[in-house]
């Protein structure tokens, strides 16, 4: 087996067992490896399954079938002592933790380590100080966790992870509850930790616009579909998105890397420009339901002066000019014309 590779399945089978010891089967058949300085997104909608996978990968669950390998050992015969020091945990509970700071919830990362009293030698508290420096919370180590932004919880907690010194991190939706900066926030900073600690991490998020732009590989998984994997690249060239996310009235877009809902289109506006300007007016004339187009015709026509005098020039099929200063006057000035 590659030495790279920090966690691999095999013919993979996850699901429960309910009251009567009858074991249900969300997915089968999953084949996956994740890499050293790789980090991975597990994408899927709600109801998907993803935390059950992630549960069974990191071992809080059995899997039903298959062979699961942590940097080359079977899952399964792992002791949990050991496990501890070959991946750590970042599940999507929020913290309410009174009266503990930011050293003292990361220093728990270092439990695997410790003498069975706990007591933290000098070595493993500056490493629990480099923990919380690495994550961007220099000064915060005797903050109080209540005093704190959720955003710069969740960072505690993958600093607790990371102090941990496993080879793997798996991150179970821990932006679920942020707004949308704290997200970016986090996402970017498990991307550095990845590939600037050697670490492989995965993380099961609904962002798919994150994982996009940062994820080395993604992992989708839907309901009656086999999970798919690869490289964001290859995967939005092959349908994957369109395949696992596309709904009525939703499409995603291959060509931006997006989902758009349907409109029935109202009618065509010819758009001449380039630049910003000319990218966000045609959002705007699409959203509102125009389809636009570069190509003569019979229609009106925008013309973008993305200048220092930034304007935008319409003009009607009547022969009519208009010059408006911003789009909300240019769609209220469209809008007249109809």
């Amino acid at each position: 087996m590659d030495s790279n590779v920090l966690l691999q399945s095999h013919d993979l089978a996850v699901g429960y067992k309910g009251n009567s010891d009858k074991e249900t089967v969300l997915h089968q058949h999953i084949n996956v490896q994740l890499h050293r300085g790789e980090f991975a997104c597990l994408l899927g909608p709600n109801g998907a399954g993803k935390s059950t996978l992630i549960k069974t990968l990191s071992g809080f669950i059995p899997q039903i079938k298959g062979r699961i390998a942590i940097n080359g050992i079977d899952l399964s015969s792992i002791k949990r002592s050991q496990l501890a020091k070959e991946v750590s945990v970042v599940l999507t509970e929020k913290l309410h933790i009174s009266n503990m700071t930011v050293f003292d919830l990361v220093a728990l990362g270092r439990t695997p380590y410790t003498d069975f009293f706990g007591v933290l030698s000098k070595e493993d508290k500056q490493l629990v100080l480099k923990a919380i420096e690495d994550v961007g919370l220099s000064g915060f180590a005797n903050r109080q966790l209540m005093c704190m932004s959720d955003g710069e919880r969740q960072k505690a907690m993958i600093a607790k992870a990371l102090v941990q010194d496993t080879p793997l991190i798996i991150l179970d939706e821990p932006t679920a509850f942020l707004d949308l900066p704290s997200k970016i926030e986090i996402v970017q900073l498990l991307k550095k930790l990845a590939r600037e600690k050697n670490r492989g991490i995965l993380l099961s998020t609904h962002d798919l616009d994150l994982a996009l732009q940062l994820a080395d590989k993604i992992w989708l998984l839907a309901q009656g579909r086999a999970l798919e994997a690869g490289i964001p690249e290859d995967l939005v060239l092959a349908n994957g998105f369109r395949r696992f996310f596309e709904k009525e009235g939703i499409l995603f877009d291959n060509e931006s890397g997006s989902f758009k809902v349907e409109r029935e289109q109202m009618k065509t506006i010819r758009v001449i420009g380039k630049g910003v300007e000319y990218k966000w007016l045609s959002h705007a004339l699409n959203r509102t339901g125009y389809l636009t187009t570069k190509d003569e015709g019979n229609y009106p026509k925008i013309e973008v002066d993305s200048g220092a005098n930034k304007a935008y020039i319409l003009h009607q099929t009547d022969g009519s000019r208009h010059e408006m200063r911003t789009i909300e006057d240019l769609l209220l000035q469209i809008s007249r014309g109809h």
